[in-house]
């Protein structure tokens, strides 16, 4: 389908989960414990799991989140009336102009975050999310593409659930919020064993932030929507690449590719070298086993995504880093500029070969999709 003359692949499209997906899917020993969507108004994405409410309704940042969907209505009532499902996900891919996608969730991104979680109850969640998507995926094989849901409460079912998203459910990514649980990093030596086995399994581990939960999150502190978004979804994509990188897995696990998605790229340069600057002055006694600079490991093993309109992310180009930058459009969420991302997209300063990179190649070499976007046929 090519938009002005380029495919576009989108390396973060998001659903929206039915409200009693748990409840049907989950595993029969833990359907009372099941999360349980909203339906407070049009597009409520909370859900209730572990006693909590995600995102908590007491906050008062809930006063402009609401009324900003609300004025979107217009925008996605024909999904909505289909019951947001896969021919309507098509029907928005072809209005976009967006040829194939890579599906994240909405309300599944709220199922896991608190640490309170049995281990057992966070990977039957898991598993209860990934067989849907795989039905829903179903709708469009050629086009839509799963990213499988992992618990990190749970080494052994996280690895057993990413064994199956990849082999028996064909997903083409596993995703895990960038938020610790427990108070563990992601450097930890708990989550060698689960990064050994993406590794093996030769697709990307993708990061990506949600709303509000009960997990560490930059910005949580502040009471309004304007300034804890502001923080929140770039800032922590910032502290999981510092821990991945600057923590050492990358170098323990050199064939592992990790996506930092829906937090913007144009942060990269500035942390990068900062990053780099500590490690001349003291990786010798804090991380011996960095032989390479933070940088190098990022730009060999590493991906960030760029917003449509995201202006500074012209910067990326200077350093190194154009090979690694990968475009979503984060339909149908309050931030998304859909049905004019990729217009407006074409519309940033960039060059056509590195438009052409951000929106095709980096992400179809990203999720393993052959062939790269040879450019519009002349007649």
């Amino acid at each position: 389908m090519a938009k002005n003359g380029f495919k576009v692949f989108d390396s973060d499209m998001h659903i929206v989960e039915p409200a009693d997906l748990w409840e049907r899917y989950i595993d029969p020993a833990y359907k009372d414990r099941a999360p349980r969507g909203l339906r407070r108004h049009s597009r409520d994405l909370a859900v209730q799991v572990a006693g909590h409410t995600f995102p908590p309704a007491n906050r008062s940042y809930t006063n402009a989140i609401t009324p900003i969907m609300t004025q979107q209505q217009d925008v996605y009532a024909a999904s909505e009336a289909q019951g947001w499902d896969s021919t309507s996900q098509l029907q928005a891919m072809d209005q976009e102009g967006i040829d194939v996608a890579v599906l994240f969730p909405s309300r599944g991104l709220f199922t896991l975050g608190t640490s309170d979680l049995e281990p057992g109850l966070a990977t039957a969640i898991s598993r209860a999310y990934n067989d849907w998507l795989a039905e829903f995926c179903a709708g469009g094989p050629d086009r839509l593409f799963g990213a499988g849901m992992i618990p990190p409460h749970d080494i052994a079912g996280a690895i057993h659930e990413a064994r199956r998203a990849v082999h028996e459910l064909g997903f083409k990514t596993l995703f895990v919020r960038p938020n610790p649980v427990h108070g563990r990093n992601w450097h930890d030596p708990y989550y060698n064993p689960l990064w050994a086995e993406i590794e093996k399994l030769g697709v990307p581990l993708s990061f990506h932030e949600g709303g509000l939960v009960d997990l560490p999150q930059p910005g949580a502190n502040f009471a309004t929507h304007m300034l804890y978004h502001t923080c929140t979804h770039s800032m922590a994509m910032m502290l999981a690449a510092v821990d991945v990188v600057g923590g050492g897995v990358c170098a323990r696990f050199p064939g592992l590719t990790v996506a930092f998605l829906e937090g913007n790229c144009s942060w990269a340069p500035w942390l990068l070298w900062r990053l780099d600057e500590h490690w001349e002055m003291s990786a010798a006694y804090d991380h011996p086993d960095l032989t390479l600079a933070p940088s190098a490991y990022f730009r060999r093993q590493c991906y960030l995504s760029v917003d449509c309109d995201e202006a500074p992310a012209e910067a990326v180009t200077r350093y190194g880093l154009e090979d690694r930058i990968v475009f979503s459009t984060d339909y149908p969420h309050a931030d998304s500029k859909y049905p004019h991302a990729v217009e407006r997209f074409l519309h940033m300063p960039l060059a056509e070969q590195t438009q052409r990179k951000f929106l095709w190649d980096n992400c179809a070499r990203l999720y393993g999709l052959a062939g790269e976007d040879p450019g519009p046929t002349l007649a």
